[in-house]
Formats: C-alpha cells, structure tokens, sequence
C-alpha cells in the first residue's frame, strides 16, 4: 500500500515538473517573438524618422567635449540676424511650448527675454521630433539651432515681437521636475487691479521667497537684480571718477556703530563681539588716515523687530565719507549730484530693464530736477502743519509724515527726490556735529525718495574731546569706542559723509510696494532663510 502511494506521488511530481517545463519554454518563445517585434519595431521607427540625431537629451554635460564652433547668440541680439541665411545656436528656458498635431509652439525664455519658436512637420522634421519637443518640462534648459525669421504680425506675448525662430535641431541640456512648486507665468503675471485680475491664479509673497530660485527666474526679477547691480555700478564708477577710494571695512565690531541696543551678538571666541550696524566709524578713520574720499559697497546688520514693507535685518549699505574746506555742503552737494548721475543713468542705460519690470508692475517715471531740491528741516515742518499736522519742532519725522511730505514736495516742486538739512540734534547720533548757529539742531540731512528715506547723514564730529562729551551725553561706554576717539587725537580733517540703503533705492526709483521685492534673499524678523 506505502509502495503504490509512492509510485503515485512520483507521477504527479513528474508531471507537475512537465507542466513547468513548459509553461518556461512557452515564456522563453514568447519573450523571443516580442524581442524580434519590438526591434523590428525600433528599426521601423529610425527609419521613419527623418529627425534622428537632431534631437533628444543631451547628456549630462561634464566637459567632455568643446564645440567650439557653435557660437550663441543672444536673444536680445537676434533681430541683427532676420536676414541672414545662416542659422543661430541658442540657450534658454522652456517658458511655455502648445504641441498640436504636426505643430509645436515654444517660448523661449533667457533672463528678461523671450522670443517665440516654432516646430512643423515637413521632410526634415519628424512627427517624433514635435512630439519630444511638445513633451519638455518646462522651465528645462534647452539647446537649438534655428533660423531667424521675420514676422508679419506682431507677437505681442514675447519681448521679441518682429521675429520667431524656425527650429532646426533641439537638445535638452538639463531637465525640469514636471511639478513645480509655482508656475513662472503665475509668478510673472501683471498686477492688475479690479476683479477681473482675482480670476488668475496669483503666487504670494511667502510662496515666492521660500522658491525664491523660480522666482527670480520671471522676466520682472532679472530686470530688478540687473537694475540693483547697475546701480552699484554706477555709485562706484560716478564716485571713482570724483577722486573716492573704494576701501572694505570690519563686519565684526567690539562694539555698536550707532551707540544703541539695536545690534547682533556673536561669539568670538572667548567674549561676545557684534555684526556692524554700519561702516561710520571706519569710514572716518580712513579720513583721518588722509584717504580723503572714500566709499564702501557691503553689508549692513540692523536687529530691529520691524516687519515692515521697507524694513531689512541685513541690507546692501551704500557708504561714503569725504573730507571739505569749510562747509559741510561742499559734501552735501556732491552726494545730490551723485544721486542726479545715478537716476540718469538708470534712465539712459537700463531701459530696457525699467519696461521689464513695468510689464508686471505699475511703475511711474521717477521724477527728479537738477539740481535736486534741497529743503531744510524747519520748512517741511511747515509744510506738515500746513496740512493740519500737529508736530514739535525738534521730533523726528514719522513714517506717515515722511510720505505725506514726500506727496507734498511731489505737488508743489513735482519732483520724487528730495534733500532735507537740518535735522534736530536730539535725534542723530553722537557723532554728529551740532549747529553752531542753533543748538537744537544739527549738520545732518536725509534723503528722500517718493516720500521715504534712502539716506542719512551728517558732518562728523573731528574734534576727539568733542566727541567724549557728545558720546557721554549718548550714555555710551568711552571704554568701547576708545580706539575710534583715538584716530582723532592725530589730526583729522573735517569731513561728512552718509549711509544709503541699496534695496530701498532700487525699491522706491521704481516704486515698488516691498523692499523683499529688491533683496534677492532678504533677511528680516521672521526670515532666516533661503
């Protein structure tokens, strides 16, 4: 009986062993069928396509190979090339691209530019060539090779509007994730008012700054950096043509530039140490160690709580000191005509820039006259009560009276930029130099534009035992500032000079409602980061 139980589990593990035989043969028969079809398939394909080797990825570029023969061209510059037989090497960004049947439609972005390109299906183009090119990521950074080609209609959605380009070979150099965090149409929209506008997906400050690599990326945003950057060209090239020396001082400080508590502290090593709340002091031992003009582009610290639209823990401080004969004014007047340089070659240089940036936002013409205006304190004052405000003469202007005075002057002299002189002396800093003719005010000024303050400045007390009895007035430590009293005590030149806030220029030339919108990763109470 156990023997024919055997002889029967034999038969069945025999079988089951056939079975599985095959059922592996039928596998292997059919994996074979299906690999003969698919490269039958595949040989179909590349013969059918016209385009091969005109398109595709790339590869991930490690400097492999030089092709020095391809030149790119700007997009800018592609209108120099609408009759030229041959065609251009360009790089961009895939804006947007509309694929619809044997047509492909794609904008291409570089910087503040755009220009549009187009696919079809013809004897060099292939269906898969348009099909692959349809299908790019946008915001993919793409190679093409293309002819220039005029335009009888204006393509009003591109900066390039008399010209497209007719794509002849495309290569995908480095691919976008297909989701991103905000859409660049989105981000790049205009700021329209009414309702019409809420029925467009808008991207938020927060959204924006916390992708602040895409957000950069819009047309209006390379405009405000290429902007931000020509004014710093221009303070340093208008200065340096003036005499001034660019020199870089310390940003970590033993103690508080301005003598108050609004300071960053670190640790150095052993003892505590603080983040410059401004290069003032170096900047008037550089006098003293006969450099007699000097200016400094760097970063400025400020631990202030102010979450505020004009308001930066870490701001781009533009500095200047020079020494004068015998009135402040000497430097007074050359800070008036380096700002009247600035906003001309703004104006004269960077255009292009300033519509980019109005293509989003609602920009007006900035307003200045030559000379700039200059106001002292007592007349804005004045001019305040005039309109019903009720203040002393010796209190510091507000915010709101600072932009009610800004409309004021804006009405009366139609100018965005303006000067106000003698400010009261209780409310500057220790080092400023009192009236001789009025000892409740002092030889110090502020700058305005469209109603806020971009600059503050004064002449410098030169005169070390002066400087004791003001810092002490001050209530700060002699002990702390010993260094910098000293500089005086061999000499120095009467000078004046000023701090301006990059941001905030750039901000209010082209009057915009957020300082965030000029600082390209800005710091303030609640930001810490990118």
């Amino acid at each position: 009986m156990v023997e024919e139980t055997n002889v029967e589990q034999s038969k069945k593990a025999a079988k089951k062993e056939a079975a599985k035989a095959a059922k592996a043969a039928k596998k292997a028969e059919h994996k074979a069928a299906s690999g003969k079809d698919e490269n039958q398939n595949q040989q179909e394909t590349s013969a059918e396509d016209v385009s091969v080797g005109k398109y595709g990825p790339f590869g991930m570029i490690q400097s492999r190979v030089k092709l020095d023969e391809r030149k790119f061209v700007k997009v800018t510059e592609l209108v120099n090339f609408v009759k030229s037989k041959g065609s251009v090497w360009v790089r961009g960004r895939v804006h947007t691209s509309r694929a619809k049947g044997k047509q492909c439609f794609l904008v291409l972005r570089q910087h503040c530019s755009t220009v549009q390109c187009l696919l079809s299906v013809n004897d060099k183009v292939s269906k898969q060539m348009v099909k692959f090119t349809g299908n790019i990521n946008k915001e993919s950074i793409i190679d093409i090779n293309a002819d220039v080609v005029a335009v009888a209609n204006k393509i009003e959605s591109c900066t390039e509007q008399t010209l497209e380009l007719s794509i002849n070979e495309i290569y995908v150099i480095s691919e976008a994730k297909a989701q991103l965090p905000l859409q660049i149409e989105d981000a790049a929209r205009p700021e329209l008012s009414g309702d019409a506008d809420s029925l467009n997906i808008r991207v938020n400050q927060d959204t924006r700054l916390d992708n602040r690599i895409l957000d950069l990326r819009t047309p209006a945003n390379q405009a405000i950096f290429r902007l931000e950057a020509g004014v710093c060209k221009l303070f340093r090239d208008i200065l340096t043509q003036n005499g001034f020396t660019e020199i870089h001082t310390p940003k970590i400080i033993s103690a508080a530039s301005e003598g108050g508590a609004n300071v960053f502290t670190v640790s150095y090593f052993k003892d505590s140490a603080y983040l410059a709340q401004s290069p003032q002091l170096y900047k008037q031992m550089a006098i003293a160690a006969d450099f007699d003009k000097v200016f400094t582009v760097g970063a400025v610290f400020r631990a202030e709580d102010s979450n505020t639209h004009r308001h930066l823990t870490e701001f781009v401080g533009l500095d200047l000191e020079m020494s004068f004969k015998y009135h402040y004014h000497e430097v007074l007047h050359t800070i008036a005509d380096t700002f009247t340089n600035i906003f001309k070659g703004l104006r004269d240089n960077y255009a292009r820039e300033i519509e980019a940036v109005g293509n989003q936002y609602r920009v007006e013409a900035f307003k200045f006259l030559e000379p700039p205006l200059i106001l002292e304190f007592h007349q804005g004052v004045e001019m305040l009560r005039g309109a019903g405000i009720e203040m002393d003469d010796e209190e510091d202007l507000s915010t709101p009276n600072e932009k009610l005075l800004g409309r004021l002057v804006k009405a009366k002299y139609d100018t965005d930029f303006y000067i106000l002189d003698k400010f009261p002396l209780a409310v500057r800093p220790f080092y400023t130099m009192p009236d001789p003719n009025n000892s409740k005010y002092s030889n110090s000024y502020d700058i305005f534009m469209r109603g806020e303050e971009i600059m503050s400045g004064a002449q410098r007390i030169h005169d070390p035992e002066y400087l004791i009895e003001r810092a002490k007035h001050h209530n700060i430590d002699i002990e702390k500032i010993a260094a910098y009293i000293e500089a005086f005590r061999f000499g120095c030149p009467p000078h004046a000079g000023g701090g301006i806030g990059l941001e905030r220029v750039v901000m209010l030339y082209l009057g915009l409602d957020n300082i965030r919108k000029t600082s390209m990763f800005p710091r303030d109470p609640k930001r810490l980061t990118p």
